[in-house]
């Protein structure tokens, strides 16, 4: 019996508009997130489509009843006024930010779902999010331990911006990582 196929290909807006609540399932799952949360995330999610230089990829699945959604990831053009964007720059000291932020993108999302974790399809949404990007830099935040996430980001270049950083309505610590772009472009 042969393994699973999973394929990994860039989604149009449309489809993550319609597919956001399948989505962000995946998300309340590989976070640890209860159903209140997720649901709250919805509106954002949605806005989140209408930013500039949106892009989202998505991982899928061969299953008995067809494909299925196990991973997605998205991002966008950061921006003064947009909320990450601002608690970032706060975060971070002047020169950094200067540095980093402005033409960056944001890698907002990007997860896969815990039952298909472990096989390399973090990494494949990753490249495929930022593959080709007219930006110099991808940024993200991510809770800041040792997790599969997190050594996903090192291994393929991300750098401390920011450690430690409490956004608000989350107990946890998150880091702030940045890479140049492409991925495997020496960060400063």
């Amino acid at each position: 019996m042969s393994a699973p196929t999973t394929r990994v290909t860039e989604l149009p807006t449309a489809w993550m508009r319609e597919h956001l609540h399948e989505a962000l399932a995946i998300y309340g799952r590989a976070m640890g997130y209860g159903e209140q949360v997720v649901a709250g995330r919805y509106g954002y999610a949605v806005q989140h489509t209408d930013r500039p230089g949106f892009r989202a990829v998505g991982a899928f699945a061969e299953g008995p009843d067809g494909e299925h959604l196990v991973g997605f990831g998205y991002g966008y053009l950061v921006a003064p006024g947009q909320w990450w964007h601002d608690q970032v720059k706060h975060a971070l000291d002047r020169r950094t930010a200067k540095r980093w932020l402005p033409g960056g993108f944001e890698v907002c999302e990007l997860h896969v779902d815990p039952d298909h974790q472990s096989q390399g399809l973090g990494r494949q949404l990753l490249h495929a999010l930022v593959r080709d990007l007219p930006h110099p830099a991808a940024l993200l935040s991510t809770p800041d331990a040792d997790t599969k996430a997190f050594r996903l980001y090192r291994a393929d270049g991300f750098v401390d911006l920011a450690r430690n950083h409490h956004f608000p309505g989350d107990a946890r610590p998150f880091a702030i990582l940045g890479a140049r772009l492409p991925l495997g472009t020496p960060s400063e």
